[in-house]
């Protein structure tokens, strides 16, 4: 999945009377954010050169668009990687502009734990399983 974090971390450690997003806090998801980007970044680079170098004409027809097919997954995968650097560019933002860590529906705490299984999330729990709902409701 592109989402998933490809370098381990240590989870925050928040102490019984630390405020939430304090520095410390800040400066540890800031250093998720800015290794998951450059590992993305890293990942479309080594694409990008591999599809360069592979580039081959198969005279077997089968062959050509089994090679098709892999290099429209590929490509498809790393346009989402691109999608999530935006979103990750975005949260640094947010990072820099003291809007981190709190949903942008109701305002409350996002909190720590939901913020290392997913660093980009916007919504509280509550919020995104509202506008879950709504999706489902409006696709039906």
């Amino acid at each position: 999945m592109a989402e998933t974090i490809s370098k381990q971390f240590t989870p925050y450690q928040a102490k019984p009377d630390e405020e939430y997003m304090n520095k410390n806090q800040l400066n540890h998801f800031r250093n998720i954010l800015n290794n998951w980007k450059s590992d993305l970044s890293e990942e479309i680079d080594r694409t990008v050169h591999t599809m360069q170098d592979e580039v081959t004409m198969f005279a077997d027809p089968n062959d050509r668009a089994s090679q098709e097919s892999d290099m429209t997954l590929e490509l498809r995968n790393r346009d989402r990687e691109r999608k999530l650097i935006k979103k990750i560019d975005e949260t640094l933002r947010n990072i820099d502009n003291d809007e981190y860590g709190y949903c942008a529906g109701c305002g409350v705490e996002i909190g720590l734990k939901r913020l290392e299984a997913r660093p980009t999330a916007t919504l509280c729990i509550d919020c995104k399983t509202l506008d879950e709902l709504r999706e489902r409701q409006v696709a039906k």
